[in-house]
């Protein structure tokens, strides 16, 4: 019999397919052995479509079907029991009378929880859990932060010069990162839910804060434009992608652009990530200006860094960018001559 943790890595291997177009649900795959061969696998292709054990039932050819009641179902996250937008997959699995399933991670969703894995025991069903649960947590990081922690998964991204400084003098834009760098930070935004910018970034930089370098869905973008300064000919408010403007003024919505008003009563940051929140945002890339980002690092809420720096670069008098004083590196990379460093916070999805 070969190790379950060779299964649920290829669980891993799918559910990663899913990366961009599934949240707010969770990345999923699913495996189906008969006798230490694949005869099914699948995984969550699209949010509010099937589930990874639907499509990896479906994929079961004619001739194997006969072969399911016999097999063994290896899941990354334990099956739902619950009804949403799909019928509980729990269900599923005790309909085919699969007798073993092995599960990678409990689901940290109040509707589920531990109740698919007692709904499958009842039914007679052995249930394996805790299979690669690091790996399988890890993957869902956004997922699990966003049902513990009431937030979305936060990613704090900026490029920097040599010298630590985000723009020029003036506050003016600076060619910062190399091109093979701004097409992996398309790819990251592909992979999140929201981006967010502040009024100066807006006005300075007039970004349009989509995908368009790569091929993936472009994310909601935040502006957080307290006064109302940024003008409808801004490209953050095109209709290239949705817009939440969080400001002091109007709550309304008009076309692709959602205003939500907020209070000065109370801290920026904990309003934007219970708005975020209340948008079912399971994450967001914070992507400037410097103020923005160092509010989230002083308030301490932040899970992930991901600092570009041009080593070749240098701007004298410049425009400093935020400082990060925690974390723990967790990767180096290079992009180009451009460096990418990678920063967790200690406390983040344990």
């Amino acid at each position: 019999m070969r190790d379950h943790s060779e299964y649920m890595h290829r669980c891993l291997q799918l559910a990663r397919l899913g990366a961009g177009y599934v949240a707010p649900n969770p990345m999923v795959g699913a495996v189906l052995v008969h006798k230490n061969r694949i005869i099914g696998e699948g995984y969550h292709q699209l949010y509010g479509k099937a589930h990874a054990e639907v499509n990896c039932l479906d994929s079961v050819k004619a001739a194997d079907r006969q072969l399911i009641a016999a097999s063994t179902l290896y899941v990354s996250l334990e099956p739902c029991a619950h009804f949403g937008k799909t019928p509980p997959c729990a269900d599923l699995v005790i309909l085919h009378r699969i007798p073993k399933v092995v599960v990678g991670s409990r689901d940290p969703f109040k509707a589920v929880d531990g109740k698919g894995i007692e709904k499958m025991q009842a039914a007679g069903i052995e249930v394996i859990t805790g299979v690669l649960e690091n790996e399988c947590r890890e993957l869902n990081k956004r997922f699990f932060t966003f049902h513990t922690k009431q937030r979305p998964y936060i990613i704090l991204k900026w490029a920097q010069s040599a010298n630590g400084c985000i723009a020029g003098p003036e506050k003016e834009g600076v060619g910062i990162s190399q091109d093979l760098t701004n097409r992996l930070v398309h790819r990251w935004r592909s992979e999140e839910q929201a981006i967010a910018i502040g009024t100066a970034t807006a006005l300075i930089d007039n970004p349009s804060l989509t995908t368009r370098h790569v091929s993936g869905p472009n994310p909601v973008r935040i502006l957080l434009d307290k006064e109302l300064k940024v003008p409808s000919t801004n490209a953050v408010l095109s209709d290239e992608a949705d817009t939440i403007v969080l400001n002091y003024h109007r709550e309304d919505k008009q076309d692709h652009v959602q205003y939500v008003k907020l209070t000065q009563d109370e801290p920026v940051v904990e309003q934007m990530t219970r708005v975020l929140y209340g948008f079912g945002m399971l994450s967001v890339i914070i992507e400037g200006g410097s103020l923005l980002l160092q509010s989230f690092i002083d308030a301490g809420c932040w899970d992930e860094a991901r600092i570009i720096t041009n080593p070749a670069l240098v701007i004298p008098g410049g425009y400093k960018g935020p400082i990060l004083r925690e974390g723990e590196l967790q990767e180096s990379l290079t992009s180009g001559t451009d460096l990418v460093h990678i920063y967790r916070k200690h406390s983040s999805v344990q």
